[in-house]
C-alpha cells in the first residue's frame, strides 16, 4: 500500500478547490457563510466540510475514499479492518460492547474504566464483573489489572462475552498486555482494549506495543489525544474472528452520526500518513526531550518529584508527565494553576500531581517553558505555603476503593435506571457510607467514575470525595454540584 498517500484528504482538496455552486448541505456553502467575524478562523476548515456529495464516499457503506483510506489505516496499525470514529473513542467503547453485549450478558471490565464503558454496559443492559487495578504504592496511580486477578475472574466466570481492559491509564502505565491476552483466549475469551491514550504505541521500540501488537481483538484510539488528528477523531481495530466485524459496523452506523465530519475523518487519514512517512521517529524525539525534562527536574534540587512506578520501561508512555510537591505544602491542584499563570497549561490534576502531556509537536522551547516556570514557582510560592496538606488530600488517592473482583453488577438501561432513581433520595455526602449511589460520580478529567448507580459506597470513596470536592475537582454526573449531599438508595438495594 502507498503511505504516502492521503486518499481522502486529497479528493476533498480537489472538491474545494473545484468550487462548484454549491445546492446541498452544509449550510455554510464551503466557507462563503462563515458567521460574520470568524471568516479567517473557519473559512479554510469549512472548504473541507463537505458531505456524501459524489466522490466522496458514505462512512456508513465505505466504497470509495473512505474505504481506501480505512484499509491504509487498517494496515499501519495492524488491524485486520479499521473503523473510523467521528464521535471519540467513546463511540468505539460503546460500539464494541453493543456488538456483543445483550440484556444480561456479562462482561469483564476494569474497574477504573472510562464512563463510556459504563454507558455501553447501561445501553445493553449488560452486567459486568470489575477487575480492581494494580496500584503504585509510592504515588497511588492505576498500573493495570494483575495478571492472577484476571485468571481468577475468568475462572469464576466463565460466562463472561469478553474481557475488555484500559492500556494505557490516562497517566500512562499498563500492565503485560500480551500475558493478559494470552490468557484471555486460552479461556475462549475475546480481548477488547481501550486504547484511547495510546494511539502512539507501537510506532518505535522507545514507546510500548500496542494492543494490536500484543494480541488484542480489537483496540479502541484516539487520534487526536497523541497524534495530530482534529478533536473527536478515533479509530477502532479489529484483528481475527473474535469480533465480529459486520455487529460493530452495524452498530457504528445507529450510533455515530448519519453526517460524520468530513474534516475530522481526513485528519485521521492525514495521521495515519504523517506517521508513516517520518512521524515515527519525530515521536521517539518527543520522548527523548521529556526525558531530558525528567532528568533536569531530578537533578536541579527542586521540590517537585517525578512518578515514576517501579514498572518496566516496555510499559510506559514516556510522553506523559505527572509531578508533585515532594514537600507536602501544594496540592496537585494548586501546582497546575501556578503553571497556567505562567502560560504552561497542564492536561489535568488530582489530589497529588499534575499530569503533563507531550507529542511530536513538544519542542525545545516547550520544555524550556515548563522548567523555568516551575523554578519560578519554587521561588515565589513556596515560602508562602503551608508546610503540610491536609492529611485526608496527600493519603485517600492510595486508598484501594473497590473489591479486588467484584460481584456482577446489573447496569440497567436508562429508562429503567430513571424509573429506580425514582425512589432515591439526597443526604449529605459525610453519611452516604454503606449506602447505593443512585448516580455516576465522575472527576472529569480524566473521566473514571468513582461511583456508578448501584455501587456500594464505602468510607474510603466518602474521604476521596470530600477530598476532591474541597480542593476544587470538577466532577461531572453529581445532582448537586457543589458536591454537599449524594442521591443514594438503600445499602441492601
Amino acid at each position: 500500500m502507498d503511505h504516502s498517500t492521503a486518499p481522502l484528504f486529497d479528493r476533498l482538496v480537489a472538491a474545494g478547490e473545484r468550487r462548484a455552486v454549491s445546492f446541498h448541505v452544509p449550510g455554510h456553502k464551503s466557507g462563503a457563510g462563515a458567521p460574520l467575524g470568524a471568516e479567517r478562523w473557519f473559512e479554510s476548515v469549512m472548504r473541507l466540510d463537505l458531505t456524501e456529495i459524489p466522490g466522496l464516499d458514505d462512512l456508513h457503506d465505505p466504497q470509495g475514499v473512505i474505504l481506501d483510506a480505512q484499509r491504509l489505516a487498517a494496515d499501519a496499525f495492524g488491524a485486520d479492518r479499521t473503523f473510523f470514529l467521528v464521535g471519540g473513542s467513546t463511540a468505539g467503547n460503546l460500539a464494541l460492547i453493543l456488538s456483543c453485549c445483550g440484556r444480561g450478558d456479562l462482561l469483564i471490565v476494569q474497574r477504573d474504566a472510562h464512563k463510556s464503558v459504563l454507558h455501553g454496559l447501561m445501553l445493553a443492559g449488560a452486567r459486568a464483573v470489575f477487575i480492581r487495578p494494580r496500584i503504585d504504592p509510592d504515588s497511588g496511580l492505576s498500573l493495570g489489572v494483575d495478571e492472577a486477578d484476571l485468571r481468577a475472574a475468568l475462572a469464576e466466570f466463565p460466562q463472561a462475552k469478553a474481557v475488555l481492559l484500559t492500556h494505557p491509564s490516562y497517566y500512562g502505565f499498563g500492565a503485560d498486555l500480551r500475558a493478559l491476552a494470552d490468557l484471555a483466549h486460552a479461556h475462549g475469551k475475546p480481548l477488547f482494549v481501550d486504547q484511547a491514550h495510546g494511539a502512539h504505541f507501537g510506532w518505535h521500540p522507545r514507546f510500548p506495543a500496542s494492543a494490536m501488537q500484543c494480541g488484542a481483538d480489537a483496540a479502541v484510539q484516539s487520534a487526536h489525544k497523541m497524534l495530530n488528528a482534529l478533536t473527536m477523531g478515533a479509530m477502532l481495530h479489529l484483528r481475527g474472528t473474535r469480533a465480529d466485524a459486520d455487529r460493530v459496523a452495524a452498530v457504528l452506523a445507529m450510533i455515530q452520526s448519519s453526517s460524520p465530519s468530513y474534516p475530522i475523518m481526513a485528519s485521521l487519514d492525514l495521521c495515519r500518513r504523517d506517521l508513516m512517512t517520518g512521524g515515527a521517529e519525530r515521536l521517539a524525539a518527543a520522548a527523548g526531550l521529556l526525558d531530558d525534562v525528567r532528568r533536569r527536574i531530578r537533578e536541579s534540587g527542586l521540590p517537585f518529584g517525578v512518578v515514576e512506578p517501579d514498572v518496566p520501561r516496555s510499559i510506559a508512555d514516556p510522553l506523559k508527565l505527572a509531578l508533585y510537591d515532594r514537600t507536602g505544602r501544594m496540592t496537585g491542584y494548586a501546582l497546575l494553576d501556578e503553571l497556567e499563570r505562567r502560560g504552561c497549561v497542564a492536561e489535568l490534576a488530582d489530589p497529588r500531581h499534575v499530569l503533563l502531556v507531550a507529542s511530536a509537536a513538544t519542542d525545545e522551547g516547550s520544555a524550556e517553558a515548563l522548567l523555568s516556570a516551575l523554578r519560578d514557582i519554587a521561588i515565589a510560592e513556596f515560602p508562602q505555603q503551608k508546610q503540610e496538606m491536609d492529611a485526608v488530600t496527600a493519603n485517600n488517592i492510595h486508598m484501594n476503593l473497590w473489591p479486588v473482583i467484584s460481584e456482577p453488577i446489573l447496569f440497567f438501561p436508562p429508562a429503567e435506571r430513571a424509573a429506580a432513581a425514582s425512589s432515591a433520595k439526597s443526604i449529605p455526602l459525610q453519611l452516604c457510607a454503606g449506602m447505593r449511589s443512585a448516580e455516576m460520580i465522575v472527576p472529569y478529567p480524566p473521566g473514571i467514575p468513582l461511583l456508578f448507580p448501584g455501587e456500594l459506597i464505602s468510607t474510603a470513596a466518602v474521604e476521596l470525595l470530600q477530598a476532591l470536592r474541597d480542593h476544587g475537582a470538577r466532577i461531572q454526573g453529581a445532582s448537586d454540584p457543589s458536591l454537599r449531599t449524594l442521591r443514594v438508595t438503600d445499602g441492601a438495594g
